[in-house]
């Protein structure tokens, strides 16, 4: 089976496919989508959904599994904004037909560190060892990215087990 996880932002979305067989996770891909800042909000928006169904196409995967949409009370237009990127990257879910799974910021790190409220480090710490990387994963978008696939990937295993 194939995860694709996804980091939405509109300046940068980060993106991963994660592969699991036998039980055993292999990281296939992982990058970022980058708008053009000075484009208007409809093209940029064009832009993620082109990149989006351009991966689709290319590594099929079987199931999105995206972060929850979360904002401060204090920064209620990132929640819009970010609203605005998921909702083109659902609709090529959707075209798709991938199953669509949205995880709580909180059960991400959990599921990797134990800690739902672990540092950005322990999370990259834990995604290192899990796919027996070199370094870190960079930029922070690809981090999350894979986080987010890792925690879908390890939420299969556990209804595995329950089974």
């Amino acid at each position: 089976m194939r995860v694709l996880g996804i980091d939405p932002g509109l300046n940068i979305t980060g993106y991963s496919i994660l592969e699991v067989h036998d039980r055993k996770i292999k990281l296939v891909e992982a990058g970022v989508v980058r708008t053009n800042p000075h484009a208007e909000m409809g093209e940029r928006l064009r832009e993620i959904g082109v990149e989006i169904g351009r991966l689709i196409a290319q590594f099929s995967p079987e199931a999105l599994a995206v972060e929850e949409l979360y904002s401060h009370y204090s920064h209620p237009k990132t929640a819009i904004i970010m609203g605005h990127a998921r909702g083109v990257i659902f609709n090529k879910a959707a075209e798709a037909g991938l199953a669509i799974f949205p995880y709580a910021s909180t059960r991400i790190k959990k599921s990797l560190t134990g800690n739902g409220h672990a540092s950005k480090a322990q999370v990259q710490r834990m995604i290192r060892s899990t796919l027996n990387l070199i370094e870190v994963p960079e930029p922070p978008d690809v981090a999350d990215a894979l986080a987010i696939a890792l925690c879908h990937c390890r939420s299969l295993e556990h209804q595995e087990v329950l089974s």
